[in-house]
């Protein structure tokens, strides 16, 4: 049935915006009538709309962000998993939703799935807002008959993943600040407070420390080249993400993260992590392996790990057990392949997939949490030697003058 977007007046001279499905607009002002609303707009939801693109581009960004798709999602699964049909699930939800687009895109996938399609289907309609593994599960779960309880996988899958990311910014928020205040306060004191030094000692003809001698050549350095020098940052990070367009010189930059002392074992646990849970979902929820495999992949932001994970892949696909296409990539964590190879075994692939993306995921929160807390005193300590030598080459002379007046 069609889907038409309206803007109403109620008695009380309430401005009502919304969508509603009728099989013309005439019928669709016919509906708001009979609910005591003067129509003033009523306009059919458009082909592109549908797709996602219209709707995006009309209102400047996603529908749903990654905190609200996993609210969303746990909705839904309640819903399903309760037993109502999924169609008056949708049709609740969108009645509930609070923002215009969020209630558009609802009431399309409703009257898609009213008009007999798959709510998979319906939901790749919409790339945007619903990824290919979201529409993998979901429809493993139509499939298999079971569509709540793959909701509520889903939904947990994508609120660990937040919860992650979530304590991994909480790490790194702290010692960002200190670093900003740091650089702030630094800057401040070489362009501001040595140049007035460097001006009351001008007319002295008495040789000045040699730490304040440093401290006004470095502030006239930073006075006159200073543009010179944000420039030359600039300069830096666009030639930095232009080389990091081309798909060799990215991967080459990943595999040298990953070879980081601390930052790049993090990487390679964390990206692990949602690789082993997005696999064991796909598993548990019935999706082949190799079509499982194919979209965890997706999930790996680090290329040189996609390119691991792709020749894994390769090899599954040429009759090599998970675990040991899984051991013969190095950049992985070994204990990924020791769990698939216990699943494997046991014939319990996704459950011990889940246990080795769980403790890969509490790895990589105890040790952004140990090197936040290492770096919290360092910078604080860095930051506290560099305002002292500061302050030391501005009172030095001062010193130095008093002892000549005595």
């Amino acid at each position: 049935m069609p889907v038409y977007s309206f803007e109403a007046v109620s008695a009380a001279g309430d401005t009502r915006k919304g969508v509603i499905e009728a099989d013309s607009a005439k019928a669709a002002r016919g509906q708001l009538r009979a609910q005591a609303l003067v129509p003033l707009r009523v306009e059919p939801v458009s082909a592109q709309d549908r797709t996602g693109g219209g709707m995006t581009a009309r209102y400047g960004k996603r529908v749903f962000n990654a905190t609200a798709l996993a609210v969303w999602t746990r909705q839904l699964a309640g819903l399903v998993s309760s037993g109502l049909p999924l169609e008056r699930a949708l049709t609740s939800l969108s009645d509930e939703a609070e923002k215009a687009p969020e209630r558009e895109l609802v009431a399309t996938l409703r009257a898609e799935v009213n008009g007999g399609t798959s709510f998979a289907k319906a939901l790749s309609q919409h790339p945007r807002e619903f990824s290919e593994i979201y529409v993998a599960v979901i429809g493993a779960g139509e499939h298999s008959g079971n569509l709540g309880l793959v909701l509520e996988r889903l939904a947990d899958d994508l609120e660990e993943q937040q919860a992650l990311k979530a304590k991994l910014i909480g790490a790194a928020l702290y010692p960002a600040i200190v670093s900003l205040v740091a650089i702030v306060i630094v800057l401040f004191l070489v362009t501001y407070v040595v140049p007035q030094v460097a001006h009351v000692f001008a007319g002295s003809k008495r040789a000045l420390p040699l730490l304040t001698v440093i401290m006004i050549s470095l502030s006239d350095l930073v006075r006159s080249y200073g543009w010179l020098m944000l420039v030359v940052m600039v300069s830096g990070v666009v030639g930095a993400r232009v080389a990091l367009a081309n798909d060799q010189w990215h991967e080459k930059w990943d595999a040298a993260w990953l070879n980081l002392p601390i930052l790049g074992r993090l990487s390679r646990s964390y990206n692990a992590a949602r690789f082993a849970s997005t696999l064991a979902m796909l598993a548990a929820a019935g999706v082949p392996i190799l079509k499982a495999l194919q979209a965890a992949t997706q999930t790996l932001s680090n290329r040189a790990l996609r390119t691991d994970a792709q020749e894994a892949l390769v090899l599954v696909r040429e009759g090599a057990p998970l675990a040991s296409a899984l051991a013969q990539k190095k950049r992985f964590p070994p204990l990924l392949a020791m769990f698939a190879r216990l699943g494997e075994q046991t014939g319990q692939l996704p459950v011990m997939l889940q246990r080795a993306a769980k403790q890969l995921g509490t790895e990589v929160q105890r040790r952004a949490m140990q090197l936040a807390t290492l770096l919290e005193p360092l910078l604080i300590v860095a930051m506290g030697v560099v305002v002292m030598l500061i302050v030391l080459a501005v009172l030095m002379p001062i010193i130095q003058l008093n002892q000549l007046v005595k």
